[in-house]
């Protein structure tokens, strides 16, 4: 009996998170991100390159990816960016301090909350969940700003621009921002969408916004 209770329990989490993942993908497709060809009508090779990043910025800037991007030692959450609740601290290798290391309440997966408090719906969750280090920091930061960072080996955890390219299209920690779990608003389009645009960016020249 036991063993049948543990199945059906495992029935209904594993259909709950596909249902999770459904709706943050259909959530995230409803703004969807400009593809490289929407911007092949610019001529000029940096405008072109610029009003690209312009566009990826809709998801760098999102609060999804500016949360574990602070300027400081504390995470933020939610839509306004507030501090992490509780107070954690980032820690020497990022992943937080011992007794309270990031994986102590994020798992590998999000994880719906059933008896849901103070708006809570889910816990995030990703095998790799921890802190981008202080030189990758984005809060704070214009567009331009970040831009210039992403291209700086110094700042941007040491990763060539094909590197860079890869880590935007395929890195799972990053694709978290697409399915955030039950309560939180995805990025906008998709990550393969994104990879995309990031590549075309790269490849006309990987030119900055001035601002």
């Amino acid at each position: 009996m036991k063993a049948i209770t543990c199945l059906a329990m495992l029935l209904i989490s594993a259909v709950a998170f596909t249902s999770s993942l459904q709706a943050n993908a259909n959530a995230s497709e409803k703004t969807q991100l400009l593809s490289a060809s929407d911007f092949a009508d610019i001529a000029d090779k940096t405008a072109r390159a610029q009003a690209m990043f312009e566009e990826i910025g809709k998801v760098i800037q999102h609060p999804r990816c500016l949360n574990c991007h602070p300027a400081d030692n504390h995470p933020l959450q939610g839509m306004d960016m507030k501090i992490h609740e509780p107070l954690v601290f980032r820690g020497l290798g990022n992943f937080g301090v011992p007794g309270m290391e990031c994986n102590t309440c994020h798992g590998a997966n999000n994880v719906e909350i059933i008896a849901q408090a103070d708006d809570i719906k889910s816990i995030p969750g990703n095998p790799k969940w921890h802190l981008a280090p202080l030189e990758m920091a984005w809060v704070g930061k214009s567009l331009g700003e970040i831009c210039q960072q992403l291209k700086d080996k110094e700042r941007n955890g040491g990763k060539t621009m094909a590197e860079m390219i890869h880590h935007m299209a395929e890195d799972d920690l990053v694709g978290w921002g697409w399915y955030p779990g039950k309560g939180r608003e995805p990025v906008p389009g998709t990550q393969k969408a994104f990879g995309k645009l990031f590549k075309a960016w790269v490849d006309n020249g990987a030119h900055c916004p001035t601002a």
